[in-house]
């Protein structure tokens, strides 16, 4: 079952009544982990470009769509190589600020990973 986003601030999200105060990956199964932003981070210097290799991590076989929280002031973006690693997998990627992503997480079908960064 797919969990429930509740709310986010700076710095945190809830998730099914539990915080979380960093960022976080929701799989297709409902678990909810860390985000792996180091295999961001080593190619770009920052966790706010998706590199290709994070979007490997990220993508689980089934998933047709990837919601990204990009941040409460809406900072991170996808790569050109994690942008083209989703379209040829056929994942409809929708990016919106953390805030908006929320909410839109708990309207989006059952077959919907999401990636939430919680600070800027």
């Amino acid at each position: 079952m797919k969990p429930k986003t509740e709310a986010t601030s700076f710095g945190s999200i809830t998730i099914d009544g539990q915080r979380f105060d960093h960022d976080v990956l929701i799989c297709l199964d409902g678990t909810i982990q860390k985000r792996k932003k180091k295999l961001s981070k080593k190619f770009y210097g920052t966790s706010h470009m998706i590199s290709v290799a994070e979007a490997e991590y990220i993508y689980e076989e089934g998933a047709q769509t990837l919601i990204v929280g990009s941040g409460q002031y809406d900072r991170v973006r996808l790569s050109a190589e994690a942008q083209a690693y989703f379209d040829v997998r056929g994942v409809e990627v929708i990016a919106l600020a953390t805030p908006q992503a929320v909410q839109r997480w708990n309207e989006a079908p059952e077959n919907t990973i999401g990636l939430f960064h919680v600070t800027c």
